[in-house]
């Protein structure tokens, strides 16, 4: 029997592109764009992908009634998260004076200060917008046939900060450090758009599809 991959809809995000990414590597899955509980609960791996702002997020994730499928589906199946569905697995934003989070992880959200100096002697620009090298911190199946610092797309404002380093998978640089994958258990989530991310992104869905946590 194909199993079944839920790409959550909560109304933010661009899904069509993350279900495309998705079925191009899944083979016979049945890949569904989704925002009913019962069939998230049902999949066999979930996808939580997200965009905008923090405020407006999760307040479309608790007017399509996802806010506890998401939770329960962390805790126990496959579960990747992209972008702001990084972002909102965090306690609090610093977006809109605060904006109070999932709290799946202790941490923040914290915006780029927009001090940093590039290359160039500029100013770097926000948001981060483009291609950037991604540093594996620790081994991990979804980087299984993926180089280190290979460079992957982001476009954000902000970034995520643990309260525990060891969840921190991956990281690159923009002016700073920043945290650009945390896993734990059966969950990985990026800051990048792996389905933007031509060859390097679609292996790491293909991983994600594959991966038996």
């Amino acid at each position: 029997m194909s199993q079944l991959i839920a790409v959550i809809d909560y109304g933010m995000g661009n899904l069509r592109s993350v279900a495309k990414a998705v079925e191009h590597v899944a083979g016979d899955a049945d890949v569904r764009v989704s925002d009913d509980p019962a069939l998230i609960a049902a999949a066999d791996r979930v996808v939580f992908p997200g965009q905008g702002a923090a405020r407006d997020c999760m307040a479309a994730i608790g007017q399509h009634h996802v806010r506890q499928a998401v939770a329960d589906a962390a805790a126990s199946k496959p579960f990747l998260g992209i972008c702001m569905g990084l972002q909102v697995l965090m306690e609090r934003s610093e977006e809109n004076g605060g904006t109070e989070l999932l709290g799946l992880f202790a941490g923040d959200v914290r915006r780029f200060d927009g001090t940093a100096i590039g290359d160039n002697g500029l100013p770097l620009k926000i948001p981060h917008m483009g291609w950037s090298q991604v540093r594996q911190v620790v081994a991990h199946a979804l980087w299984q046939g993926i180089d280190d610092a290979s460079r992957f797309y982001f476009v954000h404002s902000y970034r995520v900060v643990p309260e525990d380093v060891s969840v921190i998978a991956g990281t690159s640089d923009y002016g700073v450090r920043f945290t650009a994958v945390i896993a734990r258990d059966n969950l990985f989530a990026t800051q990048f758009h792996p389905e933007k991310s031509a060859d390097v992104g679609l292996r790491l869905l293909e991983n994600f599809v594959r991966w038996d946590p």
